[in-house]
């Protein structure tokens, strides 16, 4: 039996995922903000509490996602899926740490993900590095 070959998936498909993934997120925190009395003509502000529920909510999504199904939406919407670096499902754990790191890879947009990914030979941003993760078509 021959061994596997995964295609890992650089900036432009995750960013792409990403794009998904914020739009519905966007719809939930719209929500919040409108049961909160907090939207204008302009758009909407969480701040306080209900910033920290979206700030939960969307790691939630995350976490639980990828550690039921191995992708979001946008992933699954894309063909795309985060496993572990010998291609078996992803762990609870790695998609706990994964995401938790998502605030340092977000940096400035996704910038600090992004050069960590384009100088990775299995396309990985810190989180996935940490995690032991890849993301394969």
């Amino acid at each position: 039996m021959g061994r596997v070959i995964m295609q890992y998936i650089g900036v432009g498909w995750r960013a792409l995922a990403t794009v998904i993934d914020t739009g519905l997120l966007a719809i939930v925190a719209y929500v919040i903000a409108w049961l909160g009395g907090t939207t204008t003509e302009a758009g909407f502000e969480l701040r306080g509490g209900p910033f920290f529920l979206m700030t939960l909510i969307m790691l939630a999504y995350y976490i639980t996602l990828e550690g039921l199904f191995g992708s979001t939406v946008g992933k699954m919407i894309l063909g795309l899926r985060v496993v572990k670096l010998d291609g078996s499902a992803i762990s609870w754990r790695a998609s706990v740490v994964r995401n938790l790191l998502r605030f340092v890879d977000g940096i400035v947009f996704y910038l600090v993900g992004a050069i960590l990914i384009w100088t990775s030979p299995q396309r990985q941003r810190l989180g996935d590095r940490l995690a032991e993760t890849v993301i394969i078509r």
